[in-house]
């Protein structure tokens, strides 16, 4: 039996960041939590990730209840640590201790061996004109594709 193919994105995240390195990181979870992952009642809306002691966590990730977890259920919002290797976590530290450079989490999957990871990004912040110049390719990509359509 092939299971669904489980990819949560954040889609706001390449509209509001250029994304620059990509990292795919473990993720410490309960029980019930990789449950709700693999029927893809997660979210990475407003998500956003930081140093703790040398350790790379995830706050504000949604992770909904587990409907049948009773009260084995976890915290929907708790922050959560992320797994990569050290030479990995201090390339992202020394890079995110420049001004306007942050770690943002784009993608949530489960791999072959059905564990969850998180694709995190080093991004740095878009401004107005750069998001306006975003939309317009987008916009100019469209029409092209329904010229050739046509």
């Amino acid at each position: 039996m092939k299971l669904p193919q489980i990819n949560i994105k954040n889609k706001r995240a390449s509209f509001d960041y250029e994304l620059l390195d990509t990292y795919t990181a473990g993720i410490v979870l309960t029980g019930t939590e990789i449950k709700s992952i693999r029927l893809g009642k997660a979210s990475l809306v407003d998500t956003f990730c930081f140093f703790n002691n040398g350790e790379l966590w995830i706050k504000n990730m949604y992770i909904a209840e587990y409907f049948y977890g009773t009260y084995n259920n976890h915290n929907a919002r708790r922050d959560r640590k992320l797994l990569l290797t050290a030479k990995e976590l201090q390339k992202i530290q020394r890079l995110t201790k420049e001004a306007g450079y942050s770690v943002i989490p784009t993608k949530i999957f489960i791999n072959d061996k059905g564990l969850a990871k998180v694709v995190v990004a080093v991004a740095k912040g878009k401004k107005a004109y750069d998001k306006r110049e975003s939309i317009k390719e987008r916009e100019d990509k469209r029409t092209m594709d329904r010229a050739f359509k046509r």
